[in-house]
């Protein structure tokens, strides 16, 4: 199906992508995904590309805001791939808009123009052992210093994605203990340079899929955090981190879509090579349906998507329509992958053929930006269930 949601530019930034992937990321994925992460080095030559300051203003040295497209057209192209740029999505379209949207002119000043040029890179850290999406549960504090220049923070987190590749932090700490009338009260946002005293990473947590990005667990001891790090004002915390979940499910139902179609081309590839009872399997019927199923599932899934990427464009992205993307997008993608594995026969599962890699990578987007069952939840209320 004819897709339209992509115009002349990002076609031709398509081709930038596509080159870039094919010469500086293919060649040397697997050893990234052997070390669990890839070279610091590679974000540095994205910001030369001008893709790591999506969003930042010329004045700041970053492109302006060419619009989200822009980061989905470079989604697809890594998935086309069979590969991924770290915890660059990330840093990018999740942590960013952050600081875009929060920062104080000084902080932007001191912090906008490192990310533009890839020398400064993000991760967030919200999920604590005990709390996974009931971040009101929160236990890391930043207790103010007697003379009010500094906070003091301790406590822990996991599952922190590209944390060893960036230089700053956004960590979400209680700065005042929860209202009797609400748990969300009292949570701030500070951004913490990563080499800071007291600042210390734990295990690289080792996970079934994302192995070209590290996730690890971190730990807060007494660190000292400038008050001119606070990100917004003090005890709203919980509330920014509400507003950027419509375009992170977005960036996560894209993502997965574009895995699904990826998978089917790798699928078809394959079935036409491989030999079975003397005839490709590319001949049997059974092939050719599973695979017709799943081309005509992933351009349901890519319209829904499509249209989310120009209602997000106009700025009337809704929630609930994102969380339909993420809960479409995913769950497609886990079908559609899980049925092309299957096609591969015992080869489908060795992770030198792509399709081995995007069935552990694929899973976890039914987990991460909140669970299909909370995107269910999101999209049954705004149905007035």
């Amino acid at each position: 199906m004819k897709r339209t949601v992509f115009n002349e530019e990002h076609e031709a930034f398509r081709a930038v992508i596509r080159d870039f992937v094919a010469g500086e990321v293919v060649p040397h994925f697997a050893d990234w995904e052997e070390a669990g992460l890839p070279p610091r080095e590679l974000f540095r030559r994205l910001g030369a590309l001008g893709v790591t300051g999506f969003g930042i203003p010329e004045e700041y040295g970053g492109p302006g805001d060419p619009g989200y497209k822009y980061q989905a057209v470079l989604s697809e192209e890594c998935a086309y791939a069979g590969v991924m740029l770290g915890h660059y999505v990330l840093n990018t379209g999740i942590v960013l808009p952050y600081l875009l949207n929060l920062a104080d002119e000084e902080q932007k000043k001191r912090w906008l123009p490192g990310i533009a040029t890839g020398d400064i890179m993000l991760c967030i850290a919200m999920t604590e052992p005990g709390t996974g999406s009931d971040l009101a549960g929160i236990r890391t504090t930043a207790t103010p210093s007697e003379d009010g220049t500094h906070y003091i923070l301790n406590g822990s987190k996991t599952f922190i994605t590209g944390a060893r590749n960036s230089e700053l932090c956004v960590v979400v700490a209680r700065t005042s203990p929860a209202s009797a009338d609400s748990r969300r009260a009292g949570l701030s946002l500070l951004v913490v340079p990563t080499d800071s005293e007291g600042f210390a990473f734990g295990r690289k947590l080792q996970k079934i899929g994302l192995r070209s990005s590290d996730t690890s667990e971190l730990s807060f001891t007494d660190v000292k955090v400038p008050v001119e790090n606070l990100l917004g004002e003090e005890g709203r915390g919980f509330e920014y981190l509400g507003q950027n979940l419509a375009r992170e499910r977005l960036a996560i139902g894209a993502e997965a879509i574009a895995r699904a179609r990826a998978a089917i081309t790798f699928t078809k590839d394959y079935v036409r090579e491989r030999q079975v009872f003397d005839r490709p399997v590319a001949h049997f019927q059974n092939t050719k349906f599973v695979l017709a199923e799943c081309d005509t599932d992933v351009a349901a899934a890519e319209a829904l998507c499509d249209r989310a990427l120009d209602l997000e464009e106009a700025g009337e992205l809704t929630a609930a329509d994102a969380a339909r993307v993420k809960l479409c997008g995913t769950e497609v993608a886990g079908r559609v992958i899980d049925k092309c594995l299957q096609l591969h026969g015992g080869y489908g599962y060795i992770l030198e053929y792509p399709i081995a890699r995007m069935y552990a990578d694929t899973r976890i987007n039914r987990i991460y930006g909140g669970t299909s069952e909370v995107m269910k939840s999101i999209i049954a209320k705004d149905m007035g269930l």
